[in-house]
């Protein structure tokens, strides 16, 4: 037994040695990993670099405003077209054509105005008559009246007719209603196209479909933009409260921490219960109303997310879905009933660390300020790269002609070689780009904004991850707690990480942005290779993404053990992250017996917190609380408020419980350590409390001899 305990040991390292003078975190220590921590120095120095030529060539106006023909924006404060806040079209039947989805512009001029046409004329009608000067506001700025009627219809000066329109997206479109399934523009079903011939209504609208089929995500983004400016202050209201059940909760597990759990349990299945409960009602009330029967696939994706509630299958998917997870939950508990009582106890040496570190529950808002500030300075880099290209000139023709297409310059455009040869043809905005250097790198800077957005996320990640395992092995090796207790444990964590391990951090958190950067890569080629039909491309792609999920999820386990041992030992992160995995692989039998049972029972608990603040929003955004029915507000798509508070509340939730898992899982690692180097005796007794270890142990034992008997 002792030869095969040896080759065990010296398989998985060296067993930890008694040392009498260890008392927990080492003060006395020395910076590690620096080559990456100058690494990430320079990589910030470039990232502010790269944030700051994004600022100066970029724009977000052009994402804001619509561009005419000249690149010029509507409705812009402080331009000339500051009053006009809408984009004409002068032949919307244009956008009907190829060049729409080649370039994204339709090929016919197109200018702002303050508002859209609400009469129909033609210019042939309008040029000798006193309606001109009503039409003249939907010709080219500075037109004078210095042609005939067919110069000026020949050089686009002009639109042919004027067709009353209503704003959507601040663009003009044709005001089509149906009457009696016949599609009409006021009375008429044809319209005078001014060039003598009449056309069918239906052309207009493959026009305005081609022109709004680019604004249909803008437009859904602007309705949800308008349902948080009404809701916003509803919205924090939940997120408040899902903060004060979180600190609640965290509060009673201190004292109660046995029956809290229990109680969490029982919530949770209480709560599901009712979900598939109110599911089968709301199934039942459509049974019989007209339409409810559709099928999810033939309803197609809708923007308007309320469509699905009145289907009867999307509350049979609701159902089946809320089905599954209680009877996993149910099982899990059943099968796992041992290892929750050992978690129990563990859960309940957790909070009374975190009683004696109280300021650690504070900790998540330093990690949620820090990521808030990674969030803005990506999302704003990101918008004015993508905001910083040129705006590109091109000739449009309605005819064929051998130069449509090439760029060209508007200003230069009607005494060139170009508009001679093809005399019908217009220099007109297509789009954004540049053939510059900076232009041509750009997919480059937005990779290495991600990259670095990875990065940094994961670093403030870690820097929590080591300061809260820092504070919480100082409570577990304080032979006499709390009268051992180093003061202020969790700002002299902070301190040490930042002075001594900025580049251990650096080196764990690049790890994992590098995997992270890869799995988004997989994503975008997954995306790109749906419509092919080879089988084996969309194998190996599922094969990779699998692969790289699990590389992800084993680095970020291996990283939290090792920032647990930085934390304690003050060394580098590979030895830390050897030292950590072979500790673990020495006690793979406790491991076992708490493996993701206490992140089991803490999900449960974020789970009781965003069902409960979850279920109070919906019920309060569709206005069936009767007490607050007039108070909420009128919203286009009320499950915008409503996920927006499950995923905040998920978020506050995590944040607190986040600091319960940290210090469980270094009160764990501590714990076997403590074996190692102890042995209970009055010369080498353990740290740990009699209650902790009579549990583990105990536990443990069982699980060792079901092992062995399984063998």
């Amino acid at each position: 037994m002792g030869k095969e305990q040896q080759l065990y040991y010296g398989k998985h390292g060296t067993p930890q040695k008694y040392d009498p003078a260890f008392r927990g975190p080492i003060y006395n220590r020395g910076c590690t990993d620096i080559i990456c921590c100058v690494f990430l120095f320079l990589a910030i120095v470039g990232y502010v670099a790269v944030g700051i030529i994004a600022w100066t060539h970029g724009d977000p106006r052009k994402v804001i405003y619509p561009t005419d023909s000249r690149g010029q924006f509507c409705g812009q404060k402080g331009t000339k077209n500051e009053n006009k806040p809408f984009l004409f079209y002068f032949n919307i039947v244009k956008c009907a054509s190829p060049l729409v989805l080649l370039e994204f512009q339709c090929p016919t001029p197109q200018i702002c105005v303050e508002k859209c046409p609400s009469r129909y004329l033609t210019y042939l009608n309008a040029h000798a008559s006193e309606d001109f000067e009503y039409y003249k506001q939907y010709c080219l700025p500075g037109f004078q009246k210095n042609k005939g009627v067919a110069e000026v219809l020949r050089d686009g000066d002009c639109p042919a007719v004027l067709i009353p329109s209503k704003p959507f997206a601040q663009r003009c479109f044709p005001a089509v209603h149906a009457h009696k399934g016949i599609l009409m523009v006021g009375n008429e079903t044809t319209y005078e196209d001014g060039l003598g011939s009449r056309k069918n209504i239906t052309e207009l609208v493959e026009g305005a479909k081609k022109a709004s089929g680019i604004l249909e995500a803008r437009q859904l983004a602007m309705r949800i933009f308008e349902d948080y400016t009404v809701s916003w202050y509803w919205i924090i209201i939940g997120l408040i409260i899902a903060m004060v059940l979180s600190l609640l909760f965290i509060i009673l597990l201190r004292f109660l921490a046995g029956i809290m759990v229990w109680v969490m349990i029982v919530m949770v299945i209480l709560v599901l219960g009712y979900g598939i409960l109110h599911c089968y009602m709301e199934y039942a009330r459509l049974r019989g109303e007209a339409g409810s029967d559709v099928s999810l696939v033939d309803l197609g994706f809708q923007t308007d997310f309320r469509v699905y509630l009145h289907l009867r299958q999307t509350w049979v998917a609701f159902m089946i879905i809320l089905s599954i997870v209680e009877v996993i939950i149910i099982l899990l508990l059943i099968f796992l009933r041992k290892r929750i009582l050992i978690a129990i106890a563990l859960i309940k040496e957790a909070s009374r660390a975190v009683g004696y570190v109280m300021c650690s529950l504070l900790y998540p808002l330093v990690t949620f300020f820090l990521l808030c500030l990674c969030i803005a300075y990506w999302a704003s880099t990101a918008i004015f790269l993508s905001t910083s290209n040129e705006a590109v000139y091109k000739i449009f023709n309605e005819t064929s002609c051998p130069v449509a297409g090439k760029t060209c310059n508007p200003e230069t455009f009607p005494s060139s070689n170009e508009s001679r040869l093809c005399p019908g043809a217009h220099c007109q905005f297509a789009f954004y780009g540049g053939e510059s250097t900076y232009h041509r790198a750009l997919l480059g800077l937005q990779i290495f904004n991600v990259f670095m957005f990875f990065w940094l996320a994961n670093f403030v990640l870690a820097l929590g991850q080591v300061t809260l395992a820092g504070a919480f092995a100082s409570y577990y090796w304080a032979m006499n707690k709390p009268d051992d207790l180093p003061a202020f444990p969790l700002f002299s964590a902070f301190g040490r990480a930042l002075r001594y391990h900025t580049g251990s951090l650096a080196f764990g958190s690049l790890l994992l942005a590098i995997v992270q950067v890869i799995r988004v890569i997989l994503e975008y080629l997954d995306q790109r290779l749906k419509a092919a039909e080879n089988k084996f491309a969309k194998f190996l792609m599922s094969c990779l993404k699998c692969c790289f999920w699990c590389l992800e999820k084993f680095i970020k386990f291996l990283n939290r053990n090792a920032y647990i041992m930085i934390a304690i030992y003050g060394t580098n992160f590979c030895t830390s992250a050897r030292n950590a995995f072979f500790l673990l692989m020495r006690n793979i039998i406790r491991v076992a017996v708490l493996d993701k049972v206490t992140d089991f029972l803490f999900l449960l608990g974020k789970l009781l917190i965003v069902g409960s603040v979850g279920i109070l929003a919906f019920f309060f955004f569709t206005h069936r609380i009767r007490i607050v029915q007039d108070t909420a507000p009128s919203l286009n798509y009320y499950w915008v408020p409503v996920v927006t508070v499950v995923i905040g509340s998920y978020l506050i939730a995590h944040g607190f419980f986040s600091v319960y898992g940290m210090c469980v899982d270094t009160l764990f690692l501590c714990f076997c350590e403590d074996l190692e180097r102890n042995d209970g005796s009055q010369e080498r007794p353990y740290f740990m409390s009699p209650e902790l270890r009579d549990i583990l142990l105990k536990g443990s034992a069982e699980e060792g001899k079901r092992a062995e008997v399984e063998e």
